[in-house]
Order: structure tokens, then sequence, then C-alpha cells
């Protein structure tokens, strides 16, 4: 059953479990997976050998996947997060950590299950940070639902460990199927297991870096894995816009900012702001007498 059809035991109280891939690694998405049913159907759940996805080979995730999806008692959803949409969190200027993005896709989960009308009433929920503050967390979020949350809850609750395998399948899949939007010619696709200690993740790493743009959108760049791939990418500095000028308290005259590093975490990202003399808009603006337009 597909996780967007209303099933007639909508209406009876429901169980949930969620989980999450591809925490670690520094290719690729990060899914979270949510299975739920029926609290009627919890013992049968028991029984249909869901394990930690972990746990598993390959062929056998894939099978027990597709054994869920034709299960009419079984409801299921995804949140995969771009790897593009995990480093531009984690490294804006009000930053959003992996813990945070965490929580919100879970959340999310949450919110879209009960959107369909399902009646919700327990979530066990694989912890991400401290078990007990992240439950005050969900519960305050939706105070009519009961929820567990526990370290390891993928090996201590089948219908956790059946939202793991959805979540590890639909990762496994996204990565085999994923579009590389760059062409350059040399580009491959033996990225590994895209976990930061695999020796031919990171030779794809070393291999797939350009001088100046970085990396291929398929890593995540925030990752201090990419720190030291970074040493020889070409400084770059570009002059900041009028309008953050007019923003900066207590600033004369126009910046210029240097991009020293990319592919960098927290406090080992590094930017310098250089005073220069020069005022209003760059000079190529300048020049052209070019102007920022809000309203046509």
């Amino acid at each position: 059953m597909g996780a967007a059809t209303l099933p007639g035991w909508a209406s009876e109280p429901c169980i949930m479990g969620i989980d999450e891939a591809g925490r670690g690694p520094v290719l690729g998405p990060m899914v979270y997976g949510c299975l739920y049913c029926p609290l009627s159907y919890k013992d049968t759940l028991s029984s249909l050998n869901f394990a930690d996805s972990k746990t598993l080979k390959e062929e056998k995730r894939e099978e027990l996947f597709e054994n869920l999806k034709t299960d009419d008692s079984i409801g299921w959803a995804v949140d995969v997060i771009d790897p593009r949409v995990l480093s531009a969190k984690m490294l804006r200027k009000i930053k959003i950590n992996l813990n945070e993005i965490s929580h919100e896709s879970a959340m999310g989960l949450v919110s879209r299950v009960l959107n369909l009308g399902i009646l919700l009433t327990e979530v066990y929920v694989d912890t991400v940070g401290d078990a007990e503050k992240y439950k005050i967390k969900l519960s305050e979020k939706f105070p009519g639902i009961k929820f567990v949350v526990a370290k390891k809850a993928d090996s201590l609750y089948p219908v956790v460990s059946g939202a793991s395998i959805v979540a590890k399948v639909t990762r496994d899949r996204a990565l085999r199927e994923w579009v590389l939007d760059e062409t350059a010619e040399n580009i491959n696709r033996n990225f590994g297991s895209g976990y930061p200690a695999d020796p031919e993740t990171k030779a794809w790493l070393n291999c797939h870096k350009h001088s100046v743009f970085g990396f291929p959108s398929l890593v995540r760049f925030s990752w201090g894995t990419c720190t030291h791939h970074c040493k020889d990418i070409v400084q770059v500095i570009w002059e900041s816009d009028a309008q953050e000028e007019d923003e900066c308290a207590n600033s004369n005259g126009k910046r210029q900012l240097k991009l020293t590093s990319i592919g960098v975490t927290g406090s080992k990202i590094k930017s310098e702001e250089v005073e220069s003399s020069a005022k209003g808009h760059c000079k190529f603006f300048q020049a052209r007498k070019l102007q920022q337009v809000a309203h046509f």
C-alpha cells in the first residue's frame, strides 16, 4: 500500500516507527522513513522478520521492502533530504545542525501521516541527541500521541525496524539512480559506500573536485571529510553587495569577502573580511551604470 493511500483502518488506533539512513556518509541524501499500522496488527508485525537494516544483506532488505509495500495493513512514507540541502542548512549564517535537521524531518513525517487521516496514538523513534529532550520536543509538538524515544530503537521495536528498512532501501536506490548534474568527461560513479572512511569514497572525492567550483552536487561539502581535499582550491574574492553593506552596522567603505576554503564545517570555516577603499558597487557595475532593481 502506498504512503498516500488512506487505508480502511485509518480510524483505528495506530502505531508508527521512524528511523533514518545515511546520516554519516559524505555522499548522497539522508533519508528518513516511517512505517505505520493498526495497533491491532502489532503482534503480526513482530512475525514479519523485520530487523535493523544494518544487520541485513541488501537482497534481504529489498525482499522485505517489497513485501511490506504489498501488505494492506502497513503504510509507509519517506523524506529524502538532498545533500545540497544538508550542506546549505549547516553552512548558512544561522546554522541548522544535523540533529535539528533530523528532528524536523521526523516531525514532518508525523505531520504528513496525521494529515492523511491516520489516527496515530503511539510513535517509536530512534533517538537523535538526548532521548528525553527529544521526547519532550515531540510531545509538545504532538500532545495527543505517546512517544517512545530510545537508542537502538531499530533493534528493539519491529515497527522501527520496518522504518529502518524503508529508509535504507530508499537511500540505496536513490544512490544507484542518482543523476549527476555535472557533465565533466572524467566523472564516474565509482564512489564506494559514500562513508568518509571508505578508501574508494576518498579516492572519488580527490578525483572529482574542481579548483573553482568544488565538488559535484552529490557531495555534502559541509562535511569535515572534505576539508583536506580543498587545500589547493583557488582563492575567490568577491565584493559584498550594496544591500548587505547598508545592513552592516559601523561599516565604512566597501567590504571584500575572501573565500579561502570550502567544504568545512562550523569552526573550521574561515572567511576573511578585507576592507577596501572602493565605494559603492564594484567597477564592473560602476562602468556600466548598473544598479540593483527591486521593482520593475
